[in-house]
This record gives structure tokens, C-alpha cells and sequence, in this order.
């Protein structure tokens, strides 16, 4: 249709209607009312009417939408390169969302959105979004680029304070190796020595308000207090990259919530889905001012994995610096890359939300809920993982990754060297040398039947202790183990380490079963010989053993290596002593192993340190066994205390002193 009427077509009217009348407006009306100087003008200027040389012909619709399209395209392209030019300038998410408030605000007001779409529907035959067509995808792009300056820029900080931490270690290693004074703090002295860390007291072990604060009172950071750090090895190096990490992504997290919808208190619980945020803005004004919050979201969670990545690239190169030579600086090294690696996740609670947006916020309240509605939804939870849950759950997977390759850099190296000196003490050819290694035997009585159907006293000399090396390297690596917090090493690294020590010493003893002892001088393999080595193989596996039967690992009794080494020492063994040997033999081999569960107990697994109390008075307890209260008390997995058997005692001469009075 045509243009026939408007607002062009009323001023041309009253402009090109003849003389001047009432209804008439001269051209140069409004200058003449305001300026002295057009007093001076001649009249044919002042009184100076237009007219038309031809008739007004209405313009068409189409027409004037094309010209309006083109107008606009050419408003979109110089907006675009003012606006982009000036917003370089803007440096936080805070200035852009004021920015994006205020042009919000303009549009909607009355003199603006009253009749906004109805004229653009009329024009164009379309609704024109002002901030959807020419704004919102340039305050997204600076959105974008200020997110990932900021998070490169974390990332650069992060490996420079990761860089300082490690050559803070490799210094501190120089001054202990050659006796000067340390430069470093105290807290790079505990990487070398975690055992120290953990029983060296502090004033924050404990939180000030603990004795009237409970724990389901506080949040996850203030639950966070020194001892906690301890049970988990968490040295301060650690703790101080992590905190610095988190401190960075708290700031990016801040400053991010500007731009994004606030969730109100009552919906904080419920995941808030971000496209249908803010529904009053939609009906009030001519835009909704959140409609890019996802976008926004993960631009923020791209620029943190990014920055995860850039810090991992940086950790596996190291790694592969230790790999290629194992010294202690470069070891304590990798253990601090492991700590770091396995605790990244839980000390820098801000990189979840940065990955999992505002949803993690809501899970955080929601999981307060009462079991019962947890119940209920925890099928419908598992079905559902959203994108942004599987890029966290990978990362988690990538950092556990990485720190388990640097506790095997370390494990491995660890393995190489007591079994260096395992293997050189076994295969020591010296006699000097094997009676340096050689424990305390017991004499035992034992009845023997005749023939005659008698019976005879025997006496036979049994080992009841390993040998010295084989202490020392069960010793020396319960020791090691516990140099870098045992109790928190991860249990796959512990059973590898174990599988390595106990694959290695069976090498070990392939070797020397390979020997030709009945060469001139090579120390023959006696009876007494085979008999420790078989005591010292055997009470090796069981130590060793101990954790890998509850893995995935295969039993080391059920290995062929183990038998065929076993076979071989048994063939220097005379059959029938063999016989009567083999039950002393088990019974000392058991008695040893629960003498030293305890002082092993990081090899042997603390679970095997405790029985339940039996019921049964009479049973005879294994030694080094400690039983359980069977009351349910305070504390559950201490050892029975003395005062439970100190006020039975007391209770049953109160019994006896009763029925002495009675009678």
C-alpha cells in the first residue's frame, strides 16, 4: 500500500499552503522568534514561502522500507565501529553491565517503548530490536575478549608463582645438601619432609569458634582449618598456590555476576534456567537484558580451562624434567605437583563455579536438603549431566591424571633405589657379608613317632626374624612413605608401589636362583640359607602383599614367579625336614607378620590392625592385636581403654564383697 498520509505530508501542508496564514508556518519561523540579526533580512527573505511544482504523490511502502532498511544498515555499520571503538575502553564486566543498564533503561522509557513497535511494524513490517540488532553482539565480543585476557593473564600469574614454588624447592635443596642456611620460609622445608608438617603444632589447627560452632554450620572454606589441611597432606606451599588460584577466579567470578541475573533467595535452591531469567524485563522494557547469560557463562568457563591447561602444559613439562633425572630436588618436586594436581579441585571451589556456572550454586544449597528428597531425585540427577558437568568431571579426570603420573615419578624412583641396595645385599657372595645379614633362629622340641611306636625328642633351629636387608627395605620404605604423608598418598599409587617393590625383589631372586653355586667361589646355598631366603620370600609376599589383595592386582601367592622361586629354595631343603618344618615355619611367619603390622602399618593396611572384641573369653587374642569397644562410645575405632575393664573389675568385687556380706 501507499503512504498517503503523516507527518511529512502535515508540514509540507503548512508550509507550501500560499501566504502566510494562521495555519501557515513560514520556513525560517522558529529562527526569527529566537535571533536579533534576522531583523536586518529583506522581506523576501523573511516572508519567503515554498511551493510545489508538482502534485504530492504518496510514496509507496515498499519504497520507503527499502530507503529506512538502508538507512538503518548504514546506522548499524557506524554504530558498530563507534560503539566497538569506544567499548575497547571499558576494561570489567561491571562497566559493560552499567553500560548495558543504561541503554536498557533509555529504551525503556515511555517516550520511547509507547509507541516503538507499532511504528517499526507500520515502516518496516517488522519489529526493529535496537539491542539485539545492534549492540548485543558487541558487548558480547568485548565480554568474550575481556574474559580471556583476564584468564590468560591467570594463567601467566599461576605458572610464574608455580615456577618461584619450584625453584623455592630446588634451593632449599641446595642448602640442606650442603649445610647453609636455608633462604626459603619453613613451608618449602615441609615439602621434603610431610611427616614434620603433620605433627608440628600451629595456632590454626583448630577453628577459634570450634567449641560452639558445629560443622554443618559452616561453609566449605571455613571448614578448611589447619588439621584438616594435615589429614589430607596438604602442605603450605599447596595451599598458598591454591588460595592465590582461587583469589584470581573469585575476582573473574565477582565481576561476571554484574552482567548476569541475581537469583532471588527463595529460588537459589532450584536451578534458575538463564534463557527465561528476568521475564519483568521482557514486559516492561523493549529487550531482555539476560538473554546471553549462557553465552556469557561460557566464555567465563572456556577462559578457566583454558587456564587449567595452560598450568597442566607447564606441570608435565616439569614431569618430564624429573623423568629424565630422578634426583631428591627433582622428586620433591613431582610430590608437590602431585599434592597440587590431587587438590586443585577441592581447595579452589570458585573453578567449579566458573565451570559450572550458576548451577553449581544452586546444587551447593540444594544439597541440604533432607535425604528423603535427595532419594527421590537421585535417579532423575544421574540421568541428567548437563555439558558444562561433563567438562568438569573431565578436568577433574585430567588433573587426577596428572597427579598420579607424578606420584609414579616418584614411586618408581623410590623402587629403583631400595631395591639396588635389596639386590646387593642379596647377592652378596662374601661370607662376612651373610652373616652380617643373618637374624635370630629358635630352637624347638618336637615329638617324633618311631618305629617301634615311641616316641622321640628332637630339637630343630628355625628362623623367627627376616633378614637384615629385608627389615631394612620394608623399614626404609615405610619410613619413605610416611616422609610424604602415607595416610593421603591415593590407594592406586600405594598398591603400584607395592606391586613394583614385591615385582622387583622376585627379580631379584630370579637372579639369584640363576646362579651356579656349585662354582668355585660362589657360597653355597645350605639348608639354613634356603631356609631364611624361603622365611624372607615368603614373609615379603604376605607384607607386601597385604593391600593388593583387596585391588585389582593379582594375590602374590598366586604368581608363578613366586612358586617357581619357592620351589627352587625348597630343593635345597631335605624333604623330610621339610615336612616337619613347614607348620613351625607358617606358625612363626604368622606370629611375625602381626608383630610388625602395626610398626608396617602404611604397607600392611590399618584395617588388619583391629579385630572385634570377641565375646569369647577363653579365645587366645594374636598378638599386636588391638580389640574394638564393643559399646557404641564416642570415638568407635579406638582401642578398648582401660577404664571399661578397670570398672568391670570394680564392679565384680563389688559382686564379691556382696555375697561375702550376705552370707
Amino acid at each position: 500500500g501507499v503512504l498517503s498520509c503523516g507527518m511529512l505530508f502535515s508540514i509540507l501542508e503548512d508550509i507550501t499552503c500560499g501566504p502566510p496564514t494562521a495555519k501557515g508556518k513560514k520556513v525560517l519561523q522558529e529562527e526569527s522568534s529566537t535571533s536579533t540579526w534576522f531583523r536586518y533580512l529583506p522581506p523576501s527573505i523573511l516572508e519567503f514561502q515554498p511551493a510545489l511544482r508538482t502534485l504530492a504523490q504518496p510514496i509507496q511502502g515498499e519504497q520507503l522500507r527499502d530507503t529506512l532498511q538502508q538507512w538503518i544498515n548504514t546506522c548499524k555499520e557506524d554504530i558498530c565501529q563507534g560503539v566497538g571503538t569506544l567499548l575497547v575502553y571499558v576494561c570489567s564486566l561491571k562497566g559493560l553491565a552499567a553500560i548495558r543498564d543504561a541503554v536498557w533503561d533509555l529504551l525503556s522509557t515511555d517516550s520511547i517503548s509507547q509507541h516503538w513497535s507499532s511504528v517499526c511494524q507500520q515502516l518496516l513490517g517488522r519489529p526493529l530490536a535496537v539491542w539485539e540488532d545492534f549492540l548485543q553482539q558487541l558487548f558480547l565480543q568485548r565480554l568474550q575478549a575481556i574474559t580471556k585476557d583476564e584468564t590468560e593473564a591467570i594463567a601467566v600469574s599461576s605458572v610464574q608463582l608455580l615456577t618461584s614454588a619450584l625453584k623455592d624447592l630446588e634451593d632449599q635443596n641446595i642448602s640442606l645438601s650442603t649445610g647453609t642456611n636455608p633462604g626459603s620460609g619453613q613451608g618449602v622445608q615441609y615439602e621434603f619432609d610431610v611427616a614434620s608438617f603433620l605433627w608440628c603444632e600451629s595456632a590454626g589447627d583448630l577453628q577459634s569458634d570450634a567449641a560452639w560452632v558445629s560443622v554443618a554450620q559452616r561453609n566449605q572454606q571455613q571448614q578448611r582449618s589447619g588439621l584438616a589441611m594435615k589429614t589430607q597432606a596438604l602442605t603450605p606451599c599447596v595451599q598458598n598456590f591454591c588460595s592465590s588460584l582461587d583469589a584470581k577466579l573469585k575476582s573473574r567470578l565477582d565481576d561476571l555476576q554484574h552482567y548476569l541475573p541475581t537469583l532471588e533467595t527463595g529460588r537459589e535452591s532450584n536451578p534458575v534456567s538463564i534463557s527465561s531469567s528476568g521475564p519483568s524485563d521482557v514486559s516492561a522494557s523493549s529487550f531482555n537484558r539476560f538473554t546471553d547469560s549462557s553465552a556469557v557463562e561460557e566464555a567465563l568457563r572456556g577462559g578457566c580451562v583454558s587456564c587449567i591447561h595452560h598450568i597442566l602444559k607447564s606441570i608435565r613439562s616439569e614431569l618430564a624434567v624429573a623423568i629424565s633425572g630422578a634426583t631428591p630436588a627433582r622428586l620433591s618436586s613431582a610430590l608437590f605437583l602431585a599434592r597440587l594436581c590431587q587438590s586443585l579441585g577441592e581447595l579452589c571451589p570458585n573453578l567449579k563455579h566458573c565451570i559450572l556456572g550458576r548451577h553449581s550454586r544452586a546444587d551447593a544449597t540444594g544439597s541440604r536438603t533432607p535425604r528423603q528428597g535427595n532419594k527421590l531425585g537421585k535417579s532423575k540427577m544421574a540421568a541428567e549431566v548437563s555439558p558444562a558437568q561433563a567438562e568438569w568431571k573431565e578436568l577433574k579426570q585430567e588433573l587426577l591424571s596428572c597427579s598420579m603420573e607424578a606420584y609414579r615419578i616418584w614411586s618408581s624412583a623410590l623402587t629403583k633405589g631400595l631395591l639396588g641396595t635389596f639386590g646387593a645385599a642379596l647377592h652378596a657372595e662374601a661370607a662376612g657379608a651373610i652373616l652380617t645379614a643373618a637374624t635370630n633362629w629358635e630352637d624347638l622340641e618336637i615329638q617324633e613317632e618311631t618305629e617301634s611306636g615311641g616316641s622321640v625328642t628332637s630339637k630343630i633351629r628355625l628362623p623367627v626374624q627376616p633378614s637384615w636387608f629385608v627389615q631394612s627395605l620394608l623399614f626404609q620404605l615405610c619410613v619413605e612413605v610416611n616422609r610424604v604423608g602415607g595416610h593421603a598418598l591415593p590407594q592406586p599409587t600405594l598398591q603400584e608401589l607395592l606391586q613394583a617393590c614385591l615385582s622387583q625383589s622376585l627379580d631379584q631372586y630370579q637372579s639369584l636362583s640363576a646362579l651356579d653355586f656349585t662354582k668355585d667361589g660362589v657360597f653355597p646355598m645350605t639348608q639354613n640359607r634356603a631356609l631364611q631366603l624361603l622365611f624372607d620370600l615368603r614373609y615379603l609376599s604376605t607384607t607386601l602383599g597385604s593391600r593388593l589383595e583387596d585391588g585389582k592386582s593379582p594375590r602374590p601367592n598366586q604368581e608363578p614367579r613366586f612358586h617357581k622361586v619357592c620351589d627352587w629354595l625348597e630343593g635345597f631343603i631335605d624333604p623330610f625336614d621339610l615336612d616337619v618344618f613347614t607348620p613351625p615355619l607358617n606358625a612363626n611367619l604368622s606370629r611375625l607378620t602381626q608383630r610388625t603390622s602395626v610398626l608396617l602399618g602404611l604397607l600392611t593396611g590399618s584395617e588388619k590392625q583391629f579385630s572385634p572384641r570377641s565375646s569369647v573369653t577363653n579365645s587366645q587374642e594374636p598378638y599386636n592385636i588391638l580389640p574394638l569397644a564393643s559399646s557404641q562410645i564416642r570415638f568407635g575405632l579406638l582401642p578398648l581403654s582401660m577404664s571399661n575393664s578397670r570398672r568391670s573389675k570394680s564392679s565384680s568385687i563389688g559382686v564379691d564383697a556382696s555375697q561375702n556380706t550376705h552370707f
